[in-house]
């Protein structure tokens, strides 16, 4: 009866770990030099596999883990090594399970190890500005959208503030965290002059912290065709966000969770 019930839990333990979803294939490649003394990042996907060009493991690692750049404790060569991947899909996979995908490729080709934890660090808090908030509610939901414009930038969607605020971290130098307290969907239209500090944190394709290997939860990915020059005649993302949409961005120091890379190697191993 007792060998019956251990094994019973063996075949049990060993489904569960078999579902741990995977890539049914990957290719990684280091990446070829700029030729033109520029880099095109691009984070896209193509159905059933996802096509990386010019990626850091620190892209890709914000793609896996959810998180923003501040947030990864990793070495500088994590940030300079680039690679070309391409991954397929195994059939029936979903978009919500890449990201433990690209987790499972990061310790297998690389040998990567991480831990977690929390450190009080700078932040931006979104909060509701002098006479509230001056969205229009929607009852629709959709992906955000981040062009260049003549005037600087612009965002357009029909996103949550949380989603706002989350995508408001890739044009920062630290991450923006929603304390509106304001709940649904608003139609967003912003533009502004493109003079924040930090610009756009990976240039390229990206996106959120969960990321686009086909669309995330939250906003999709954007594509960063060159670096906007501040414009006189536009607002600066700050004053933006406070005459368009009644929302003030706040500096303030939070406990942010972070992953830390306790190793990695240089090189992945052979496809």
């Amino acid at each position: 009866m007792q060998t019956t019930l251990l094994a019973g839990i063996f075949v049990i333990s060993c489904a569960a770990f078999s579902q741990t979803p995977a890539f049914e294939v990957a290719s990684i490649k280091p990446a070829a030099p700029p030729t033109d003394g520029r880099m095109m990042v691009r984070m896209g996907n193509d159905p059933g596999r996802i096509n990386y060009t010019n990626v850091s493991l620190r892209n890709v690692m914000m793609r896996a883990y959810k998180v923003k750049e501040p947030q990864i404790v990793a070495p500088d060569w994590m940030n300079t090594e680039r690679f070309d991947i391409v991954a397929k899909l195994p059939e029936g996979a979903t978009n919500d399970q890449v990201p433990q995908m690209l987790q499972a490729l990061l310790a297998d080709r690389f040998k990567m190890t991480i831990h977690r934890e929390q450190k009080v660090m700078p932040v931006y808090v979104l909060v509701p500005a002098k006479g509230g908030v001056k969205l229009q509610p929607t009852e629709e939901s959709g992906n955000m959208r981040v062009m260049m414009s003549p005037r600087g930038r612009r965002l357009t969607g029909k996103v949550s503030l949380a989603q706002l605020a989350d995508m408001l971290s890739n044009f920062m130098d630290r991450p923006v965290i929603d304390k509106t307290e304001t709940k649904g969907n608003f139609d967003i239209d912003l533009e502004w002059s493109g003079d924040e500090g930090g610009g756009m944190r990976m240039g390229g394709m990206m996106g959120p912290g969960p990321g686009p290997m086909g669309p995330p939860p939250g906003p999709a990915p954007v594509r960063k065709e060159e670096a906007a020059a501040p414009n006189a005649d536009a607002p600066s993302l700050f004053t933006a966000i406070q005459e368009k949409m009644g929302l003030r961005l706040d500096s303030q120091k939070a406990p942010v969770d972070l992953i830390v890379v306790d190793h990695a190697e240089k090189l992945p191993t052979e496809n």
